[in-house]
């Protein structure tokens, strides 16, 4: 490939190409042009390869950060629970700046029960005791 582009590049700013301009077409200038230009894409498209091919380069000095949970409390406003390293920071997150609330030691995260929530409960449940309290007889 880099052979292919030298060799366009040397016939395009040949001494002798640049010696018959004068007696040149128009034709041949965009030909000239068109060439310049599929050379450039050609190397753009060969660099897009090469930088997928061997990926993005990685860090060794991570810290190890892991989002726990959050939740909005406003139209740009969250508050975060983070992991880092074995401690827990609590922060205000806004549009503008990131405030630590509170720090905490590295807790387990307690069992999810779905249906411990009524509101969480799936729009089944919910159906049938809406309909089991209108058939059951009042008293």
């Amino acid at each position: 490939m880099g052979k292919l582009f030298l060799l366009l590049v040397s016939l395009l700013f040949s001494k002798e190409a640049l010696a018959q301009s004068n007696t040149v077409s128009a034709s041949t200038g965009l030909l000239q042009i068109f060439l310049a230009l599929t050379a450039v894409i050609a190397v753009m498209l060969l660099l897009a390869w090469v930088l997928k091919r061997v990926g993005p380069i990685n860090n060794t000095n991570k810290l190890p950060v892991n989002i726990i949970g959050g939740i909005s409390i406003g139209n740009r406003e969250r508050v975060m629970v983070i992991e880092v390293a074995d401690q827990w920071l609590v922060l205000g997150v806004t549009s503008q700046q990131i405030n630590t609330l509170a720090t905490m030691p590295k807790q387990e995260l307690p069992a999810f029960e779905p249906h411990s929530n009524p509101l969480a409960a799936p729009f089944s449940d919910l159906l049938k005791k809406t309909i089991e309290k209108r058939n059951s007889p009042k008293n």
